[in-house]
């Protein structure tokens, strides 16, 4: 994942969405939702954008809407000045998004990844990972599913005070390279 996340990166579009709601690098969130813990119990859900959007009130929350989490969304009819509804993003034009955000809000594992290598602080709404490092080095914090935690991690956030990450030792985008050369020397190509 990161050897493509890094070998994109000088790779990815602006898409058209930066432009029509005039967004500006590091002055928006970026929210995604898409697990069953968080998406299929509309009161879950509801509470979640509920909370995240009070907190964020300042920022612009840009939500690419999963297909899973929209068939919910459309009967919870919610409606806030700062959460744009938006479609799925290509991977370039979403990692864009993703690159200059103030934060990314997500229970997306991969997602985590992404935003340790691309030093953009990640709240992952999930009650686990299986990406520690992700918060043990990187940028990352694991809040849960529970609406009210969220609020400590916020108050960090906006107060300037987030963790600085780093890039755990072999995320540096040479997997590949790596996994061929270990298979010639098994292999004795």
């Amino acid at each position: 994942m990161i050897d493509t996340l890094l070998k994109n990166k000088n790779r990815f579009i602006k898409s058209s969405i930066w432009n029509e709601l005039g967004l500006e690098q590091k002055k928006y969130m970026v929210l995604t939702l898409h697990r069953p813990s968080n998406v299929d119990e509309a009161q879950q859900l509801k509470s979640l954008i509920t909370q995240i959007v009070t907190l964020g009130k300042a920022y612009p929350i840009i939500f690419p809407v999963h297909p899973r989490t929209k068939k919910i969304l459309e009967d919870l009819n919610l409606d806030f000045e700062n959460l744009h509804y938006i479609e799925p993003l290509s991977y370039l034009s979403f990692n864009y998004l993703v690159k200059n955000a103030f934060v990314v809000l997500t229970d997306s594992g991969g997602i985590t990844e992404e935003t340790t290598v691309m030093n953009v602080p990640c709240i992952t709404l999930r009650d686990s990972t299986e990406r520690p490092e992700t918060c043990e080095i990187g940028t990352n914090v694991l809040v849960g599913t529970n609406p009210d935690k969220i609020e400590d991690v916020f108050k960090i956030l906006l107060s300037g005070k987030w963790k600085q990450g780093s890039i755990p030792e072999l995320w540096d985008g040479k997997s590949a390279e790596r996994i061929i050369n270990h298979l010639i020397e098994i292999y004795q190509l």
